[in-house]
């Protein structure tokens, strides 16, 4: 049962309600700490909760707590027991998760998990966090846990917008409307800020580009609207849940909320629109409510769009749309018992315009609302009487929808009637003629429930008619002689009536049931398959499928293209538009009206075309087609067409916020890379050129005066530097190369080892201060290779690490065939990279910190690696070596047989180490 099913009578408790508490008293209790941002200080509030949990006697274990290196977290870390994680291996690293299994065998009365919306690494039992903190609570376990509101995955669009980051760690809204309890964490934004430079939160460096980018004023500000926000919505619906558990009626006036009750009056948008503006004036949540009672069957078409265009604009100006079927009570009492079950406080309802015979014979809807409201104060608004709730409505032909005379029908419904004379003159020896009634009852109630009101109502007058024909006194005449048989004909035929009235009617009713079912089941398809959609072809293609196959009817698709639109998507395939249909097309995205066939506006179009239209402005157009002559739509199917596309519109337009949103990313990424490129050219182009200058200079003044030592010496500064100058400006270029796909590697077969000499041979100066030692074997199989970007790679992992390994330690290559890929090791034994930054180093511009500093260099080189092994199909990653400090960087690639070399043998001997020094 939901919100819009609610039982009337309020003075029990909701049973939805109760079993929610009953399933929260067998599981575990969650409590939620939820901030704003990082540094806030969840971690250290729901560590404080904890210990005062444990000092209370409860049993509190510590599952996974992330500390980041401070200081005032560690120390209430301290004194809790802690629960050893699990490690993992991925990848060449070891990565440590909360040990799910541990913590259950241990089952305490409490676990602190940080993280909630963490990803697991692979090979854990659950991908994410949040899955092994609802198996704790199914176990009876309670959990506190830490939250940040940039998570949610109903704010993950939001909060890309607000910061131009997307946040990839989402979790389910339902988790934190489980949570037993959500506290939020909240600090201004100037006390973050003041933490972030203390270095509460990140080393300073980290803290400063933190400030710049994501820790701004504006950004701190709107996430934690955000999070307090949400949060309010969460104790919103604890009241309401409270409220039902404990049968209270509403209202209770710890916020505001407004109903506006809609109907077939013209008068309902103008309700809507004042509806909004209090809801703004209050900053209340509003609902727009449609009750279905008796009458609604009997409404028009126009009665019908009016309700429609009611609910689609209440749900265009941020409301909620909701309609509940009125049953056989008054309309009134389902207004107050809906404003009761959700805590509304105000109800607004249109002035009646009503008749006074009208009130006194039906009642007043008003006036017994008034009454009946209680402590809920209700808007009786006159509003202004508006024909339309939109100038689209009407400005499309509509097709015929008036029921035509099915003949069949009528003659199936005689054949009844003869069925039911020959049963009667069989029976009515061994029956009486009291009892032949019956039979032609039973036909009458099976005419009425196969064909429907009027073949049964047919049915009922030719069965008194034959009923008197046959069995009355004076029998195969019409007149009837005797006044009680009179009375029987009479009595017979106005039951007949009835019965196929209300048989009619409860057929009607199913029917309409069916198909109100199959809608609503296509249009949640329909919302399923949207959803799910990734790309934009994606959303085209299911929008025209399903409006093809519900309307039956060809649909194309336009989007604006520069000046015009054009067809993206179509079904069946057709992309065909002659200038009519290109001309109606373009009027109706431009005008954001109908145009085109039954439309006031070009209607000679071959197709009729409707706009895509969002709250903010139209994103398409659609384009409808049949064979069949006349207007394409009846007014249901209007009604329909209007949700599809509605649906259609709203997930193209978020289709292109993604897509905006990516652009402004990689636009930030390309402005943060041209800044980095911009910083590293002004060191490290300068440096080199400053050295050339400066040694070229001395040379030129005082070339006749220096010792010809020191002009060697300058001279080879020259030339270190030109070189060091070359191969800053080889990496750029071949950085350049990689990211505009222009990388072409011309591949063959080559040995490793020769190549390994080349590149040693090369790298003999920046290998000056250290032993290199080669560990090929002689049966390793030769590789597909580009021999000039592997000799480049080779180069740059050698360089890379003379710079972090210390003077006089060796630098070690190794080789090894492992099945059809030949492996290649480069060793150092320098400080080893940071856990951290293991999957950074490969990044375009990163320098991994080494002890307080960052060493010279462009951050290049193992990019290039990166981009250069790929490229010729292999793959290369970074580690720690585990026998000692330093680093291994492993390349894997694919290696393929080839002929031995002549006098390979004879040379094994000089093979097994020659590049040892």
């Amino acid at each position: 049962m939901n919100l819009e099913t609610m039982a009337h009578d309020t003075k029990r408790p909701s049973p939805d309600a109760l079993l929610e508490k009953a399933q929260q008293e067998t599981r575990g209790r969650l409590k939620i700490f939820l901030g704003a941002s990082p540094g806030v200080g969840k971690t250290y509030e729901m560590l404080t909760s904890g210990r005062a949990r444990k000092s209370d006697g409860k049993d509190v274990v510590v599952g996974i707590v992330e500390t980041h290196g401070r200081a005032e977290t560690e120390a209430l870390v301290q004194g809790l027991e802690i629960v050893p994680r699990s490690r993992i291996e991925y990848k060449g690293r070891v990565l440590e998760e909360m040990d799910l299994d541990a913590v259950l065998e241990r089952r305490p009365s409490l676990v602190l998990v940080d993280e909630l919306a963490h990803t697991n690494a692979p090979g854990s039992r659950h991908p994410k966090r949040y899955f092994d903190v609802l198996e704790l609570l199914d176990r009876g376990i309670d959990v506190y846990t830490t939250l940040n509101i940039q998570h949610l995955e109903s704010l993950n669009d939001v909060v890309t917008q607000i910061t131009r980051i997307r946040v990839r760690e989402t979790l389910p809204d339902s988790i934190v409307d489980k949570a037993d309890d959500v506290e939020i964490i909240d600090i201004t934004p100037d006390d973050l800020i003041r933490r972030l430079n203390e270095g509460k939160v990140y080393v300073p460096k980290t803290a400063e580009r933190a400030i710049e980018n994501y820790f701004s004023p504006r950004n701190l500000t709107a996430l934690r609207e955000l999070a307090l926000r949400r949060t309010a919505q969460r104790v919103d619906q604890q009241l309401l849940t409270q409220m039902r558990q404990s049968a209270i009626e509403g209202p209770w006036p710890a916020g505001e909320r407004i109903l506006v009750c809609i109907s077939e009056d013209p008068r309902s948008a103008g309700l809507v629109r004042y509806g909004k503006r209090l809801a703004d004036r209050l900053h209340a949540p509003w609902v727009a409510l449609y009750v279905e009672g008796r009458r609604a069957q009997d409404l028009g078409e126009d009665g019908r769009d009016r309700v429609a265009e009611a609910l689609r604009l209440a749900q265009s100006l941020e409301g909620e749309a909701v309609t509940v079927p009125g049953g056989d009570g008054r309309i009134s009492a389902e207004v107050v018992a809906y404003a009761r079950a959700n805590n509304i406080t105000h109800i607004v309802i249109g002035k009646s315009s009503r008749s006074r015979w009208f009130e006194i014979l039906h009642g007043s809807v008003v006036h017994e609302l008034v009454r009946s409201a209680g402590d809920i104060s209700v808007h009786v608004v006159a509003g202004s009487r508006q024909t339309d709730v939109r100038a689209s409505r009407t400005s499309v032909e509509t097709a015929d929808q008036r029921l035509r005379p099915n003949w069949v029908a009528y003659a199936k419904s005689t054949a009844v009637v003869a069925v039911a004379i020959g049963t009667g003159l069989l029976l009515w020896p061994f029956v009486g003629v009291e009892h032949v009634g019956l039979i032609f009852l039973t036909g009458v109630v099976a005419v009425a429930v196969w064909f429907g009101l009027l073949p049964s109502l047919y049915a009922s007058v030719i069965s008194a008619a034959c009923y008197n024909f046959f069995f009355t006194d004076p029998y195969h005449t019409l007149l009837i002689s005797r006044p009680r048989e009179v009375i029987s004909v009479v009595f017979f035929t106005i039951v007949a009536i009835i019965v196929s009235n209300v048989a009619a009617q409860a057929r009607a009713q199913t029917v309409a049931a069916k198909a109100r079912a199959r809608t609503t089941e296509s249009l949640y398809s329909f919302s399923r398959k949207l959803a799910g959609a990734g790309t934009l072809d994606d959303v085209l293609w299911a929008s025209a499928h399903q409006m093809a196959s519900m309307l039956k009817l060809r649909v194309v698709i336009l989007l604006p293209e520069g000046e015009t639109v054009t067809v993206r998507a179509g079904y069946p395939p057709d992309d065909t538009l002659v200038d009519a249909d290109i001309a109606a097309a373009r009027w109706a995205w431009e005008h954001n009206r109908p145009a085109g066939r039954g439309a006031d506006t070009l209607p000679g179009a071959r197709r009729l075309y409707l706009p895509l239209v969002t709250g903010k402005a139209p994103v398409g157009v659609v384009g409808l087609d049949s064979d069949r002559e006349g207007p394409l739509l009846t007014p249901e199917q209007q009604r329909l067409i209007d949700a599809l596309t509605d649906q259609a519109a709203v997930a193209i337009e978020r289709i292109q916020l993604v897509a905006d949103v990516d652009r402004a990313r990689l636009a930030a990424e390309a402005d943060k890379l041209r800044s980095a490129l911009l910083a590293s050219i002004s060191h490290d182009l300068k440096t080199p050129l400053a050295a050339i200058l400066g040694a070229a200079g001395t040379l030129r003044d005082y070339f006749q005066a220096m010792p010809q030592a020191d002009r060697t010496d300058m001279l080879s500064t020259i030339v270190d530097e030109s070189e060091r100058l070359n191969r800053f400006i080889v990496n750029l270029l071949d950085m350049s190369r990689i990211e505009t796909g222009a990388m072409e590697p011309n591949a063959s077969l080559h040995y490793l080892d020769d190549m390994v000499g080349s590149t040693l041979r090369r790298a003999d100066k920046i290998l000056s201060h250290h032993e290199t030692r080669t560990d090929i074997p002689a049966s390793l199989p030769m590789i597909r290779v580009d021999p000039v970007l592997f000799e480049q790679v080779l180069f740059n992992l050698l360089d890379n690490a003379t710079k972090y390994a210390p003077p006089d330690t060796p630098i070690r290559i190794r080789a090894w065939e492992d099945g059809h890929w030949a492996t290649i090791q480069v060793l150092d034994e320098g400080p080893g990279i940071p856990p951290a930054d293991l999957d950074k180093v490969f990044d375009s511009f990163y320098r991994v910190r080494k002890r307080d500093h960052v060493l010279a260099g462009t951050g290049l080189g193992l990019s290039i690696c990166k981009g250069f092994v790929e490229a010729m199909g292999g793959t290369i990653s970074a580690g720690n070596r585990t026998d000692r400090s330093g680093a291994i960087f492993t390349i894997r690639m694919p290696i393929a047989p080839a002929p031995p070399r002549m006098g390979e043998m004879d040379d094994e001997s000089d093979r097994e180490d020659p590049h040892r020094r």
